[in-house]
């Protein structure tokens, strides 16, 4: 890729060999706890999110350099043979690989960073901003709790709330609670996951939802391949759409106006080529690196010198008690500092890591979960987790649930261990679907 070879070796370039050697990988599992209010919503649906594997590579110059993965949901998780392959050798050489997962990459990054005495960005190109957006996020939750949230990540400095659009909440509710508690100027951004369907059915929710004038991102309304209904959703509405960039091709995306700017992440060459393109074409995205605080420190980088990062970057960081880091990432008038110490400009709290380390898993945590939903003539759909990740958007749903019905609340049904509990969630489980009472 042109560009970003001669950026780290220009960077680097009075660092001999033998300090850029990889001596050592070490890998702990942490299992970090949730704050209150998004662990309500977090054990309902992704409770395997608490689960991280921390790095730290070392290298012949001495310095160590840090990376995070996020074991159940990430582009690409660190393998036993991914750390054979990279010992021995000059972490520059390797650093952009993507194949090598998100936490040893970032961990070359840092580590080379630092060898260099140089900010990480440096490594990645010129730094063309001081500051870069951050979003708060949160999955769906109860409307009570999306607005103290809200208010919350606007106390903290945040200017923008990112969440999901589910149509097992009514986010009438949500918005109207919402929008109530912080000013105009405060942006919510919500992705829909194609759960409005297509555009015919799409269409009165999103006009419905745009006179809040907090409401500024719709992403991925509905299936990204219909390209033609996108551009549709788009004309009608003055909210952005955003669609996850590569699918479909980003040219024909832009070619025929199917959304406003993009959703980007990835490995760092992937995340590098799609900020690239956004600014040949002058769309704007956000970035969406997903982690803990080392993935965040990590993306604020990426937002210094990719000129289209526009849109808040969302890193979900927010939601746990502890990000591992030494000190947080502050953020004042919706804006972070893009670091200019060596590396990532941030450090591992070691104590939180020992504090929090557990046993790698054997295969993704599936506790058994019931959600129940109540609409608003009282009655209640349930539905059993399975092996998918999002087993609430399992293949096939679509009809099979009610459409955005105002009224409607969802929350994990309480295991009491009772035999209608049981019942309940075997018969869920045999639907591969909702039931109803």
């Amino acid at each position: 890729m042109s560009g970003i070879g001669s950026h780290a070796r220009a960077a680097t370039r009075r660092t001999s060999s033998k300090h850029l050697e990889i001596r050592d990988i070490k890998r702990t599992t942490v299992r970090l706890p949730y704050r209150d209010t998004p662990r309500r919503a977090m054990d309902r649906e992704l409770p395997h999110w608490r689960y991280s594997e921390v790095f730290q590579t070392t290298l012949g110059s001495g310095k160590t350099g840090i990376g995070e993965t996020m074991l159940y949901y990430t582009w690409g998780v660190t393998s036993d043979s991914d750390v054979k392959r990279a010992l021995g050798r000059n972490a520059m050489d390797i650093m952009w690989d993507d194949s090598l997962g998100a936490g040893l990459q970032i961990s070359l990054f840092d580590a080379v960073a630092k060898t260099a005495e140089i900010p990480l960005h440096r490594l990645l190109g010129h730094k063309v901003h001081e500051t870069t957006p951050l979003s708060w996020w949160n999955i769906d939750t109860p409307a009570v709790d999306m607005a103290s949230e809200c208010k919350l990540a606007y106390e903290t400095g945040y200017m923008s709330y990112k969440t999901k659009g589910r149509p097992w909440f009514d986010i009438y509710d949500q918005l109207k609670q919402s929008a109530a508690v912080v000013p105009e100027d405060f942006k919510i951004d919500m992705d829909f996951n194609a759960t409005l369907l297509d555009a015919d059915r799409g269409m009165k929710i999103i006009k419905d939802l745009e006179k809040y004038p907090q409401v500024d991102i719709y992403e991925t309304p509905i299936p990204q391949s219909d390209i033609a209904g996108n551009r549709k959703l788009r004309d009608a509405t003055r909210v952005n759409i955003a669609m996850h960039y590569g699918d479909p091709k980003p040219a024909a995306v832009v070619e025929h106006g199917a959304c406003d700017g993009f959703v980007v992440g990835g490995g760092a060459t992937r995340t590098i080529r799609a900020g690239h393109f956004s600014e040949e074409v002058d769309m704007p995205f956000w970035l969406q690196l997903v982690g803990a605080g080392i993935t965040a420190a990590y993306s604020l980088h990426f937002g210094g010198v990719l000129k289209n990062a526009r849109w808040p970057a969302v890193n979900c960081h927010q939601l746990f008690q502890h990000d591992l880091l030494t000190r947080p990432i502050k953020v004042k008038n919706g804006m972070a500092d893009v670091p200019d110490a060596p590396g990532l400009g941030y450090d591992l709290d070691l104590d939180l890591l020992n504090r929090f380390k557990v046993e790698k898993p054997k295969r993704r945590p599936e506790p058994e979960r019931l959600v129940e939903t109540v609409f608003a003539d009282g009655s209640k759909m349930f539905v059993a987790n399975d092996d998918r990740v999002n087993f609430m958007l399992r293949p096939g749903m679509e009809g099979r649930m009610p459409f955005y019905k105002k009224g409607a609340h969802s929350r994990l049904y309480p295991d009491d261990r009772s035999k209608r509990w049981r019942e309940l969630y075997q018969k869920a489980r045999k639907a591969n679907g909702p039931i109803y009472e």
